[in-house]
């Protein structure tokens, strides 16, 4: 489902549209649609569709449509520290936006049911790692993809601070998705054409609210009549950093720091300018009306909805004429990047401080 909002020409467009259609309503939820491209997790032939806000589905890969992603980011209302579960992880597209605003001292998961799609969500969180300017702008939980039927998680897992299922709920299993959320954490999941919010406020209490109707394809539920039993989902385990990954998130952090200073009219999210947006207007034809003069009816002419719009539009063009040609922007510079490659330390610490990834 999708195509609440127009289509977009680009990601950062398609980011407009959704602001401006209220989807998208908090500055770490846009700052996060920002940072990664929607496009990059289609498949080569596919990317004209990435910027219209509709689901797209090519085989097992799948992603839901951008007004879903984006009220789901909302509903889930992320914090720098929470854990994450990701129930049908698919691509990783939301996983990597989640971990940009929960950031290194996260917790990010995600269980998917196909081993192909892991595969390539790997890849695509690699390419991000690997090639993207936003890996550096932004403190990164890196998300960690386990295969597997969500359904079938090991009972002794532990509990997460937020959940995401982006598969359709039955009610059925509705109780069994809140045992895997801590207490006074959020769950956000599609039950009965509903994407719904829960929060868990006790031991044995919940508050839901529904906050759009969507179709989501059912939950793929085990076959019990297999004479092999599948083994239960084991999700990674929650371990403390190394101290070799503390010291470069600190060191990273440091250097960010001395880059803001040095440069304290960067900005740290680059927004594209917003496009002006002509006025919708609906066609309505001239209107006659009748006045009394005396004892006889003269017609009045009135100006329409669809004349006003022309005249607005008229004089918008007229001042566009008077401003200068926007000049294109200049690319972006990996500050941190540059900074790190340009220290004079061995080759090998330096891989290490950029994650051993290399651009």
């Amino acid at each position: 489902m999708g195509g609440a909002v127009s289509a977009g020409e680009d990601n950062d467009d398609l980011i407009d549209n959704l602001k401006e259609a209220q989807y998208i309503r908090t500055e770490r939820v846009e700052q996060a649609f920002r940072a990664i491209d929607r496009g990059d997790y289609y498949l080569e032939g596919y990317r004209d569709n990435a910027y219209k806000d509709l689901a797209w589905k090519h085989g097992n890969i799948h992603l839901s449509a951008p007004c879903i992603y984006s009220e789901v980011m909302e509903a889930l209302k992320l914090q720098q520290g929470l854990s994450f579960l990701n129930l049908g992880s698919g691509t990783g597209y939301l996983s990597t936006m989640v971990g940009l605003i929960i950031g290194p001292f996260g917790v990010n998961h995600g269980v998917e049911l196909h081993k192909d799609v892991v595969e390539y969500a790997n890849e695509r969180l690699d390419d991000f790692i690997k090639n993207s300017d936003s890996f550096d702008r932004f403190e990164f939980c890196e998300p960690h993809f386990v295969v597997g039927n969500c359904l079938e998680i090991s009972s002794d897992s532990h509990q997460y601070d937020r959940i995401y299922c982006g598969a359709g709920v039955q009610k059925d299993h509705e109780n069994y998705m809140k045992i895997l959320l801590k207490v006074g954490g959020i769950l956000v999941m599609p039950i009965e054409d509903q994407l719904t919010q829960i929060i868990r406020t006790g031991q044995s209490s919940w508050e839901s609210k529904n906050i759009l109707a969507v179709s989501f394809a059912p939950l793929v539920q085990q076959n019990r009549t297999d004479s092999n039993k599948s083994e239960a989902v084991v999700l990674p385990a929650l371990s403390v950093r190394s101290l070799q990954d503390l010291s470069r998130i600190y060191i990273r952090r440091t250097l960010s720091s001395l880059i803001n200073e040095e440069n304290p009219n960067r900005t740290n999210t680059p927004r594209a300018s917003q496009k002006r947006k002509r006025r919708r207007c609906r066609r309505r034809r001239r209107i006659n009306t009748y006045v009394f003069v005396g004892n006889q009816l003269i017609p009045q002419p009135l100006d329409s909805e669809e004349d006003e719009c022309i005249e607005q539009e008229s004089k918008d063009e007229e001042q566009e004429k008077d401003i200068e040609p926007i000049k294109p922007e200049e690319p972006q510079v990996n500050h941190l990047r540059d900074k790190i490659l340009s220290l004079p330390l061995p080759e090998s610490l330096k891989a290490y401080l950029l994650y051993y990834r290399k651009k």
